[in-house]
Formats: structure tokens, sequence, C-alpha cells
């Protein structure tokens, strides 16, 4: 798709310190720096290389100041005013807003797409066909979002309840409510309707109508963001005063209400990449009776043991008689655990805080 979409930019926003992936992940260098799949491109880097054919070079950035650095080494390709550097988190609509703001200065009639830089997509057609309808429908005014078809009853994901179909457009449909994440038996209900869809935070819309929506609902965030946009040497007065929260609460919600939120249905396959089970899935979603091992080979050996091994500190490591168990050496830390406790792994994290070891997290 040569030159993208005309008038379209995509945001990426870095932020999270991804402690489900400890001890890989860290907060001097979270995953969306790291290469989890083992392509050789770290998650950002992907997710540029994804959205470059939709949006050519109208990529924006928005980052903490602590990982500017990084990130611009590792997108060099990156003009100096498309990596917004934060100076402490202010949660996803602020970075959105102001990523907006930007573009809107640039471009009066832009119309963005938010993709975070930690999400895997490996089926680049299908991405670019439905985010080119979800283009075409923010266009038109409507805030888009791309829903995910589950796979699963999943619980860690908000969902998106379909309406009807948008008059107009070839697959997109009204939203008619964004729902928290649910418990187990909810979830199994929502899959049994087929009208939900998981919410992955992809949003499409304007600009200036994400603007001047928010200016409804949250009209100190608003002025704050395009204060920014006219005036960058504010950003250590003004972001301080801007409200945290995040884009679903921010707009999606409101707007849903007011009936002004289409969704695309996303038939690709997508991760998040929450915890060391999606990731072992990831890298191989049928293994065998052994482990699935990202990293050198080499360096394990296993007797009827499965799971997920990452060696990362040089040495051998072998397994004997356990199954589904999570090994992630590195110099620093060893994690061991089993892939049903995965998600378990971020209260390490936080125990490390308790205890003052603030240099191991």
């Amino acid at each position: 798709m040569s030159g993208g979409l005309d008038g379209f930019w995509a945001v990426v926003p870095a932020g999270g310190a991804g402690t489900r992936l400890w001890p890989l992940s860290r907060a001097g260098r979270p995953k969306f720096l790291l290469d989890l799949t083992g392509s050789g491109r770290s998650l950002i880097q992907a997710t540029v290389d994804r959205v470059r054919s939709l949006a050519d070079e109208r990529v924006l950035v928005v980052t903490g100041a602590a990982h500017e650095e990084a990130v611009r080494a590792q997108l060099p390709t990156l003009g100096a005013g498309d990596v917004l550097a934060e100076p402490s988190p202010r949660d996803s609509m602020a970075a959105i807003a102001w990523a907006a703001a930007v573009i809107e200065t640039r471009d009066a009639e832009a119309v963005i797409g938010s993709f975070a830089a930690d999400h895997v997509i490996p089926d680049q057609a299908a991405f670019e066909a439905a985010v080119a309808e979800a283009v075409q429908v923010a266009r038109r005014g409507e805030v888009v979002t791309i829903g995910i078809e589950p796979t699963h009853p999943a619980t860690g994901f908000g969902y998106i309840q379909m309406g009807g179909p948008l008059a107009g457009a070839a697959t997109a449909r009204r939203v008619r409510q964004f729902v928290e994440k649910p418990d187990a038996s909810r979830a199994a209900a929502y899959l049994a309707t087929g009208e939900f869809r998981w919410n992955a935070g992809m949003f499409v819309v304007r600009a200036s109508v994400l603007l001047d929506l928010l200016g409804r609902w949250h009209p100190a965030l608003a002025s704050g963001a395009r204060e920014l946009a006219a005036d960058p040497s504010r950003l250590p007065q003004v972001w301080l005063t801007l409200e945290k929260i995040a884009i679903d609460h921010a707009i999606a919600e409101p707007a849903a209400d007011e009936g002004k939120v289409a969704v695309v249905p996303g038939d690709f396959t997508w991760d998040d990449i929450g915890d060391f089970t999606s990731l072992g899935e990831l890298i191989d979603p049928e293994p065998a009776q052994q482990p699935v091992v990202l990293g050198e080979r080499d360096l394990v050996t296993a007797v009827d043991g499965s799971g997920l091994v990452i060696p990362r500190a040089g040495r051998t490591i072998a397994l004997v008689g356990v199954d589904d168990i999570v090994v992630v050496d590195t110099p620093d830390a060893l994690l061991v655990t089993t892939r049903s406790r995965a998600q378990e792994v971020k209260a390490i994290v936080d125990a490390l805080k308790q205890s003052g070891r603030t240099d191991l997290v």
C-alpha cells in the first residue's frame, strides 16, 4: 500500500512495565523494547513495521522519558518530533490526546489510529483491511474501534458488545456498550451470544473529533493537550495537571452511550503477551512433550519435561519430570513457576519493591 492511506496517522503508545513478564521485562527495559517472538525485531519495532504500510512516515510514538533514548535507537527513521516523551505516566488518554493535538497542528483533517507498542498481530493483510475500513468510517466523524474475535472466554480483557450494522460500511457495526473484564461465567455467556468482541484498545478517529469529544467530558485534559501542541516548552508545567484516565473511560464509554462508536470486526490473530503462558502459546501453539525454548535451544536439556524455558544467563538448564513449568533465567534473577500460575508473577515484582530491591524490578 504505497504511501499509505491519505491523511492517516498512526499513534503508538509505548508504556507499561509488563510486570507479569518479569524478570525479562523490567521498568528500565519494558516488554515493548524486547524481541519476545524470536523474529529479530522488538515488539515496538514490529508494531511500527505493521503500521508503516498504512501511515507511511506519519507515525508518532508516545513513551516515558526514561525510554526515549532506547525508543529512538530502535526506531532511527522516526523524525525528531515523532517521539513524544512523557515526564511521568498519566494513563492512555493523556498520551493519545497529546499525540492527537500534535497531529491536529500538522493536519487539521487527520484521522489517527492508536495501536499499542506491545501487541502481536501476525496477519498483516487482515490487519490492514480492518484499519482501512475503520479509517473510512472515522472520516464520517465516528469513533471507531477494532474488535477482536474471542477464541476463548478470557477474563483478562474488556469486551465490546456489537449492535446492528452501520449503514454504508462493509463490516462495521454500532457499539452497544463496552464492558469491563468479566468473571469466567460471564465471559462464557458473552461468547454464547455471538455479540461480543475483545477490546484490544485500538481506536481510529479524526484527531479533531477525539479532542472535541474529550473537551465535552474532560475539558481540562483536552485544553492541556492542545496547549502542549501549541507550546511544547510548557510540558513540565502542563503535564502534571493532566487527569489520569484511560481512553476507554474518557471517550469510548460515554461516546458509546450516545451512539457515536462503531466497531470493525478484526478477523486476525491478536496477542498482548500478558504473561508467560500466552508467550509460550504464541511461540508454539501446539508444543510436543518437550519445553518451548525462547533463546539458545542448546542450553536446555529436558527428560520428561514440558513448559517454557527462557535461557538468558548462558548456563545449561535441565528439566527432569516436570510438566508445564516456566523457567526464566537471567544474569541477576531466576524465575521458576508453572504455566497455570503465570498471571501471579506480578506479585513477585510487588514483593521485591516492598523489600527495597528496586534494582531488580
